[in-house]
């Protein structure tokens, strides 16, 4: 019995979650999505929310993954790479609600300045956008103010994006590396 309860849980649990709010997500599916992509209209949305990296904890949200030889020896810690799963969330406060995770990598890439190369998927988990994906692949100078980083793509609700996400540092501490980033997101799918 346990075992016929698991199997109609695992099919009920991937026939729920196989789609992202209506969006067929089988081959089929995104090939009708295809085929009527000519008469879409095209939408703009804007989003908000802050970006919680983690990097001393006792459970971080960020892992260093590599290190160059000299990484420690340079000022701006060239070659320094981490795997993040960072929280995203509604308001700036760590235990705000949390609306879904910054999955990826970034890395020191600039032997003059403090500058990330950025790649991650803000993964939805909560909301309307639930189930639905941006991709993001830029450069990130962290001292900056405003850091503007390109929506290269997007899945479910966000099929064909293309944006803008401009970064500003809510909080920050350069002891433990820890920060609280707000995001402001606008981004054009069909």
């Amino acid at each position: 019995m346990e075992k016929f309860l698991l199997v109609a849980f695992l099919f009920l649990a991937i026939t729920i979650l196989g789609s992202s709010h209506g969006v067929d997500q089988s081959p089929k599916g995104v090939e009708k999505w295809f085929k009527k992509l000519p008469h879409a209209k095209l939408k703009m949305t804007k989003l908000h929310f802050y970006f919680h990296d983690t990097v001393t904890a006792k459970n971080p949200s960020a892992i260093q993954i590599a290190q160059a030889n000299n990484t420690f020896q340079s000022p701006t810690f060239f070659g320094l790479v981490r795997m993040m799963d960072n929280p995203l969330t509604v308001n700036p406060e760590p235990n705000s609600k949390i609306i879904g995770r910054a999955q990826g990598i970034y890395g020191s890439a600039s032997f003059e300045d403090i500058g990330l190369l950025m790649t991650l998927n803000l993964v939805f988990t909560n909301g309307k956008y639930n189930g639905s994906t941006l991709s993001i692949l830029g450069h990130n100078q962290i001292f900056h103010e405003y850091r503007e980083m390109p929506i290269v793509g997007g899945s479910g609700v966000f099929r064909q994006a293309q944006g803008i996400a401009t970064a500003k540092t809510y909080s920050g501490d350069n002891t433990t590396q820890n920060a609280i980033v707000e995001y402001h997101v606008v981004l054009l799918h069909y």
